[in-house]
């Protein structure tokens, strides 16, 4: 038996066929379900549910108290805020199984999921897009968005360091950390 390249602590349960990258780092009561991939250097916080079939790329952070339902995806780098959650069913009903109806989401390359934040199924957050804290999304998020409040609404644009971007009237921005510069074109943005 070859020896585990991940750190999980006591409390957490990891069941059979999970596929756990190296350097993960599994901490209090989270429990990790059947046929979940957990990319490389993933930190999974306390109280921390992965449904089967979860998909989390390299480097991803997930705070404490997150659920991550089947048909959630998510890109390296993506960072999930404390208590945010996902669903994966529109019409939910106790007395009523739609195991069979689960809707996708897909989560793209370094966005930000703020605290408590919930992210209806069926709508994909594009790369390096910002949801803030306790949004309720229920649309699809463009890449480099920032989106806030119940239901979630566009208020401006992000640089893949968390910055947000003050277009001029060229449609240019520049990231004040990085020097990055980005370009705003038919209310899409690209790293230029």
């Amino acid at each position: 038996m070859s020896e585990k390249k991940y750190f999980a602590h006591e409390t957490a349960v990891i069941d059979e066929n999970c596929h756990i990258g190296e350097g993960v780092k599994i901490w209090h009561f989270s429990h990790i379900m059947s046929n979940s991939t957990i990319g490389d250097g993933c930190n999974i916080g306390q109280n921390v549910v992965i449904s089967p079939e979860v998909v989390l790329g390299k480097n991803v952070k997930v705070q404490n108290n997150v659920s991550i339902y089947t048909g959630v995806s998510c890109d390296d780098d993506v960072f999930l805020g404390p208590s945010m959650v996902f669903t994966n069913i529109t019409n939910p009903r106790s007395a009523v199984n739609r195991r069979s109806q689960y809707e996708k989401t897909h989560v793209g390359k370094g966005a930000t999921i703020g605290a408590n934040a919930t992210i209806v199924c069926g709508h994909d957050i594009g790369e390096y897009a910002f949801i803030g804290a306790g949004a309720v999304v229920t649309k699809t998020v463009e890449p480099y968005a920032l989106v806030v409040g119940n239901p979630s609404r566009q208020i401006g644009w992000m640089s893949e360091y968390g910055h947000r971007l003050e277009f001029d009237k060229n449609g240019e921005a520049i990231c004040p950390e990085s020097g990055e510069k980005y370009i705003l074109e038919d209310n899409k943005v690209r790293k230029i």
